[in-house]
């Protein structure tokens, strides 16, 4: 079971760190990386993330005040140059405390401590939500979305894209184009995460309908959609995972 994690710290070369330690560890999805707090907002909005590796002192915006805004946060581990901020970090109940420089093995003793959280969690959850495995339904391989005065079918199997227009989301299909006034987050919800994937802040695309993909460029039938860059890495993965490059 993976982890989706982010990073966020200002120092760029920090960050390289961390993507680098990350891809070393397999059930750790690094999902995006933000040299801001501020840039990272509507990214931990809009997204599951289970780890958040997050710096305490940036400019503007700094972790803690971060950390204070997040009504339901996930696991976080915290980086930082200082150590006088411990006693705070106790305070927030963050999982981990990691002082720069990091080295690999304190970054390991780190996330093997959220993992085991994370698994605890996880187990827990499905007995609750699941307590025989043959109750399981098959994952629905439909929906139905509010449209106007109309609740449309929809099937994921013909989902091209979803677009982002201001307060509504259009959501392309083999044969149509569905207007709703459901945001990202509640689709992403509905959807296979192993089929569909954000690539940016107004698109969300099915990864089986790409025609090709060129440069930071998505063509699927006659629509070219960005790939922006703090969507890419999760995009990355998903292809490496599906043997797509």
């Amino acid at each position: 079971m993976k982890m989706n994690c982010v990073a966020i710290d200002d120092e760029i070369l920090a960050l390289k760190k961390i993507q680098r330690y990350a891809e070393k560890i397999d059930y750790l999805n690094l999902l995006a990386t933000f040299d801001s707090a501020l840039a990272s907002l509507t990214f931990l909005r809009e997204n599951k993330v289970d780890l958040l590796f997050l710096d305490i002192q940036m400019d503007e915006f700094t972790g803690i005040q971060l950390l204070e805004t997040m009504k339901d946060p996930p696991y976080i581990v915290l980086t930082t140059a200082y150590d006088h901020y411990a006693l705070k970090a106790y305070e927030l109940d963050v999982v981990d405390y990691l002082l720069k420089p990091i080295p690999f093995e304190r970054f390991v003793k780190a996330v093997e401590k959220v993992y085991a959280r994370f698994l605890k969690d996880a187990a827990h959850q499905s007995r609750i939500v699941a307590p025989a495995a043959e109750t399981v339904p098959a994952r629905q391989e439909y929906t139905f979305i509010k449209s106007g005065s109309k609740t449309v079918k929809v099937y994921f199997s013909k989902i091209l894209y979803i677009e982002g227009m201001r307060d509504y989301l259009l959501i392309r299909t083999e044969t149509d184009k569905i207007m709703t006034l459901q945001n990202f987050k509640t689709i992403q919800g509905i959807l296979d995460p192993t089929r569909f994937i954000r690539v940016h802040k107004s698109y969300l695309v099915a990864v089986d309908k790409i025609d090709y993909i060129e440069n930071n460029t998505i063509k699927i039938r006659d629509k070219l959609i960005p790939v922006s860059s703090s969507y890419r890495i999760a995009f990355q993965n998903l292809l490496n995972q599906k043997n797509m490059i």
